[in-house]
Order: structure tokens, then sequence, then C-alpha cells
């Protein structure tokens, strides 16, 4: 039997450093359920000792997945490994993981401290975590541009402390996939006590490495690898879990390691991620990207219509998308959107599928053609307007060459089913628009945008405009979505989703 590489996913905790890409409570428990589903070993939920917020997040999480271990990050300081242990204790399988800086560099610009003062932190920490929960990770910070006699004393150092994960960070993207083999063969090699434990390595994408790094680490013997839906982080992003987890598929022959990773789930997750976080996956991207399985060549296609195996290395079905695109109108019933849902990964109660069915009926009004990209979108708007504070009741938009008219009328209602409606002026109907919703839901002074993107879910005129925004508000900075076939519309819903996102911001930090 082949040998298992353990998946630790970390969207949760690195993904959402992403800017933006804050995460309610709500939120983590829905993506932990996901990530449930597709298998994953590890789920790292939050830092519990940033807020109160993500505190109860963990929480919540470590109550509502009971099979995967539900890790927790911990500075190492006392403070945050008790806040961490408190978080995670209520789990099935808890872990605390606990990180310190390792390198010359952060140990002399950041930290300021010696390496000896270093070493006896970690291992007094990893320590006290050891008392608390059985299992204990270890990561030192930087690791990768640490001098390789500290690394192994440090890391010899946590194991005779009691931790049973090491875990070697490429924090900032700096090694190479040899480099790190190397790296990894050397602390097996010279770690004291190394075979008792599992070597894990999480590595960053500053230099597009992360996943190649990864892999380099896996042949080298790692068997735990950190990584993210849709490969969101900290800058770059980390290593993307569907880019490892279907190398290792693919390339059995080369890697001879196995997951335990439902691969049919991944691109039902990774949408989700993409609509909860508002980070729009790029079209080429591996495994989940929009055009990961379109041929547009015509040899391409020539060779696709004989043998699918020609030009495509995977069956589009083995990562959960579909093999051929359904279409759905206005005469469609409730058991067919209700059959296509649960092919795209979405069950839904009768009580949903009864609210859905009424905004899918509305848009196949306005669409000859509802398209399985427009089931999502409309199950992701759901989403947003259910859970956020405020939501759109009624819009409307006055533009035209004559500045003086260019204004919108806005009414929203809160969660309390108050109505707030405010009449605003712009120098278009969407600036017009934020301005009405930023007063109405009274924020001094309006939140700065970042930046304002439309795209066209599908390629006809008749086409959903999919709408991200992107604030700043008091140093916070959030994504938000919204989808219309009214470009207006899905502008007014992508900044009320953003607004909404902005009452919740937790702190972060890295690894």
């Amino acid at each position: 039997m082949a040998e298992r590489v353990l998946i630790f996913d970390t969207t949760m905790r690195d993904g959402e450093q992403s800017p933006g890409a804050t995460m309610t409570a709500d939120d983590k428990v829905e993506i932990a359920r996901a990530l449930d589903r597709l298998g994953v070993d590890i789920i790292e939920a939050g830092f519990p000792f940033s807020s109160p917020g993500d505190f109860e997040a963990v929480q919540r999480v470590a109550r509502a997945v009971r099979r995967p271990i539900i890790a927790g990050l911990a500075h190492a300081n006392a403070q945050a490994v008790d806040a961490c242990c408190d978080a995670v204790r209520v789990a099935e399988r808890p872990r605390c993981h606990v990180f310190l800086s390792s390198s010359d560099v952060h140990l002399l610009y950041q930290l300021k401290k010696g390496p000896e003062e270093i070493l006896l932190q970690a291992t007094e920490m990893v320590a006290r975590a050891k008392k608390k929960v059985s299992d204990v990770e270890f990561s030192p910070m930087d690791a990768t541009r640490t001098q390789r006699d500290y690394l192994v004393r440090v890391l010899s150092s946590v194991i005779a402390a009691g931790a049973t994960t090491i875990n070697v960070p490429d924090t900032v993207g700096y090694t190479t996939p040899d480099e790190f083999y190397d790296l990894i063969r050397y602390c097996f090699e010279h770690v004291s006590g190394i075979e008792k434990v599992t070597v894990s390595v999480h590595c960053h994408n500053d230099l597009g490495l992360a996943v190649p790094n990864s892999l380099a680490a896996i042949r080298a013997g790692a068997r735990q690898v950190e990584c993210t839906i849709n490969g969101i982080g900290e800058r770059a992003g980390n290593a993307s879990l569907e880019e490892i987890v279907m190398t290792l598929r693919t390339r059995h022959d080369l890697y001879g390691v196995e997951t335990g990773i439902d691969t049919t789930k991944l691109y039902p997750t990774s949408r989700l991620v993409s609509d909860i976080t508002g980070l729009v996956v790029q079209p080429n991207k591996a495994i989940v990207g929009g055009n990961a399985f379109r041929h547009e060549s015509g040899i391409h296609q020539d060779g696709i219509i004989k043998n699918p195996i020609t030009y495509e290395i995977m069956d589009p079905v083995s990562v959960g998308r579909s093999d051929r695109e359904l279409y759905l109108g206005k005469l469609s019933g409730r058991a067919a959107v209700r059959k296509r849902l649960s092919e795209l990964g979405y069950n839904l109660s009768d009580e949903e599928l009864g609210k859905f069915f009424a905004e899918f009926k509305r848009l196949a009004d306005t669409k000859k053609q509802v398209t399985d990209q427009d089931l999502e979108a409309l199950m992701g708007e759901e989403r947003r307007e259910e859970r956020g504070r405020y939501r759109l009741e009624n819009l409307q938009a006055v533009c035209g060459s004559d500045r003086v008219h260019r204004q919108a009328s806005v009414t929203l209602v809160d969660r309390d089913g108050k109505r707030l409606h405010r009449v605003a002026q712009g120098n278009g109907p969407v600036a017009a628009v934020f301005a009405a919703i930023s007063q109405a839901v009274g924020l001094k002074p309006e939140p700065e945008l970042l930046d304002y993107t439309v795209k066209s879910i599908t390629g006809t005129a008749e086409a959903q405009g999919d709408v991200t925004v992107q604030l700043r508000a008091d140093g916070v900075v959030v994504n938000g979505r919204g989808v219309s076939t009214d470009i207006v519309e899905a502008s007014a819903k992508a900044y009320i989703n953003a607004l909404n996102r902005l009452l919740e911001a937790p702190a972060l930090t890295s690894v």
C-alpha cells in the first residue's frame, strides 16, 4: 500500500490573509464542512489569540466538524498558546500549532533576540502547549533562510519537548525545488527524533514555486503538506491544494503516495471559497480555472472528439466538473433545477430550494438559457444576502450626459427588517449608488474604493454581470461581490457585501 500524505488546509488562516478575504464565523463553519467532505486531514481554522471573533470562529469550527484534526495557530508566547489550546480543546482531535522565527534576518531585524533565547522560547512554548493538548505542531518561521545547523538544533529541541509534527515553512517563497529537497533530506539526516514525528512543509508562492517546492519535499520524505484552496494566502499566496492533490494522483508513477482527498469535491470547494472570499479564480488557473478544460484550437478539438486522452491528462469529472453543459430555462421545473444543483455539489433543503427557485425563475425570465455558471452565481448571491447585515431591496439609478441627473435612489433592509432609504449623486450611476448606500448605513467617512472589476459570467449579450469591489476603511481591506443581469444592481450588491464584511475584521499573522 502506498504511503499517505496528510493534507493540512490553512485556507481559513493563511488564506484569510489575502487582502480583503475576511471570513465571518459562519463563513468558516461552511468552508470547514466543505473541507470535511473534501477529505482534508487537518483544518487550520484560525489564529485564536488575534481577536475574540477569531477565537469564537475556531471554537465553532471545532464543534461543527468532528472527523479532521482542528488546528489553531499560536505565537510562541504563553497567552497565545493558552488561547489556542482553549479554542481547539472542544475538537474531537485538537492541535496547537506554535510558530517562532528562526532565521538570522528575522532574529536581527524583527525579534531583536539572540539564537539561544529563541531556542529556549520555542522549547518552552511547545512544552506548555503539550500540557494542554496532545497534538502539537511547531514551525520555525523563515526556515529556508535559517542556518541549517541552527534549524537542526531548534527542531531537535522542540521534538524533545513534545512536538508531534515539525513544519519547515518557506515563509517568503525564497527556495527552489532542488534546494528544498536537499533541506528536507538534511533534516531527516540530522534532526534528533525526527523518525518519531510527522515532517510537514508550508510553501509560499512569491516566485511561483510553492507547488513544485511542496512536491519536492514530498519526494524527500515529507508526509504532511500545508496548502490552501485556490492557492490563496499572504502576498502571492500558498501552495494550491488542488494542484498538489491532482499532481500526486495524476503522476502516482512518479511520487508513489496517496491522499485521502475526494477529488470530485475539488471544483465545488474552489467555487465556494471564491464566492465567500470574493477572490475570483483566474481563468487559466490549473484544475479549477474556467479555461482548464476548454479547447479552442481546431487540432485540439479534433483530438478531444476522437479521444479525450489526446489532450486531457485528467477527466474533468474527476475534479468535480461537468463534462457537458446542461442549459435550463424558464420552463424548467424544480426537479431539474434540484438535480443540476446536486450535480454541481449543492444539496438544498426543500425550503432552501423554494427560495432559490424563485430567484432562478426571475433570472430565467431575463435569460433564454441559464448555465451552470449562472446557477453557481445565484447560489453565491443567496448566501451573501442571507448572511449580511444589510441587503438591497430597491434601486433606481439615472445617468446621462447631464451631470445633474446622475443620481441613485437606494432602499436597504437590515436584519431587523428596518428600511433605510437614501438618494445621492455621483460622477456616474455606480458612484451615485455607492454614495447612497454609504449614506444609508451611516458610514462617515465613505470607505475608500481600492478596486472595481466587472466581468461577464458567460460570453453572451444577456449574460449576468459579476462585479467585485475592494474597500478600505480604518486600515481594514475587504472584498465584496455581486451578481445580476443589471450591472448597476450587481455593483450595488457587491458594495453592500463589502460593507457587511467591514463589520468583522480579525487580526492576521503569518507563517
